[in-house]
């Protein structure tokens, strides 16, 4: 039985499957798409899960394949799943598609790791200080201010996913997030104590980069997603990487690899858990709370 999860996964779980059996059956994609009559691009889109295959496709494939049995079934299953929508899909007309696509990733990942260099990540904050940074897009291009309440609405939804069984989370915030003003002082502390609370989650390791620590690796904040191989097809990790609104997904196992390597080593030069949640707690009461009882 196909458990329930997220459609970008179980697309990415199918194209695995069918890429294998390809390949076990000596074929090429070209050979595959001239017997089906389809494009060669149509099969290399699909085995790279930028595209889906509708049930009755794969039903072709299969026979063309000779696959029979449960491991059939176990495919048209997992097909036919494929082919529901995700709920995010709900917003499908304010999100980008590399957005749809991260947050189908987010949806069914087994292990996260989250480096973040400039603001708090999506996943912990706050709904004032999400508020305040989507608002901000308006400044590079128009906004209006019903899509900027669909996007909050979609980044609060995202956060469930801290409540999901077997999740594991790793994130490494760079101090001078706790420093940077995003919003009001009272926005702000309400974020670090936010923060500090997150770090009593026992599926969630938060740490923090300090300043005047170990700056080895420099460059922009990136997300790694890990996936539990789901029967014999192997799924490989995804790296996310943030550019303006934007973003990029990259499967080569060498971007994932480096991308490992890195973090491996920022959580090495960052403080303990402990520390960390000491550090977020100080900042908020002599940062922001001390300004917010001056201001008043």
């Amino acid at each position: 039985m196909v458990e329930d999860g997220s459609p970008t996964v179980r697309r990415r779980r199918l194209a695995a499957e069918l890429r294998q059996l390809r390949e076990a059956k000596g074929r090429s994609g070209e050979s595959v798409a001239h017997a089906l009559r389809w494009s060669p691009s149509k099969i290399s889109r699909y085995e790279r899960a930028k595209t889906g295959l509708r049930p009755r496709e794969v039903e072709r494939l299969l026979d063309y394949y000779g696959v029979s049995g449960t491991h059939r079934a176990m495919l048209l299953a997992l097909a036919q799943d494929a082919s529901q929508k995700g709920w995010w899909e709900e917003y499908a007309e304010s999100l980008p598609e590399d957005y749809q696509q991260f947050i189908g990733l987010e949806h069914e990942a087994t292990a996260v790791a989250i480096w973040h260099v400039d603001v708090v990540a999506g996943l912990l904050q706050t709904e004032a200080y999400a508020r305040h940074i989507i608002d901000s897009y308006d400044r590079v291009e128009p906004v209006p201010p019903s899509q900027v309440t669909r996007l909050v609405r979609v980044r609060m939804r995202r956060q469930q996913v801290l409540d999901r069984a077997g999740l594991r989370i790793s994130v490494v915030l760079d101090e001078s997030v706790l420093l940077r003003r995003i919003g009001s002082d009272a926005a702000m502390y309400e974020q670090l104590q936010r923060l500090a609370k997150e770090c009593d989650r026992g599926n969630l390791t938060l740490q923090i980069l300090p300043l005047d620590g170990q700056h080895t690796v420099i460059g922009e904040s990136f997300v790694l997603f890990g996936f539990e191989a789901d029967g014999d097809a192997v799924l490989q990790d995804v790296v996310s990487t943030e550019q303006m609104r934007s973003g990029f997904i990259l499967e080569g196992e060498r971007e994932t690899h480096l991308h490992r390597v890195a973090f491996r080593t920022l959580t090495d030069a960052a403080l303990s858990p402990a520390d960390s949640k000491q550090l977020i707690l100080d900042t908020a009461e002599t940062h922001w709370a001390e300004r917010r009882r001056s201001a008043s």
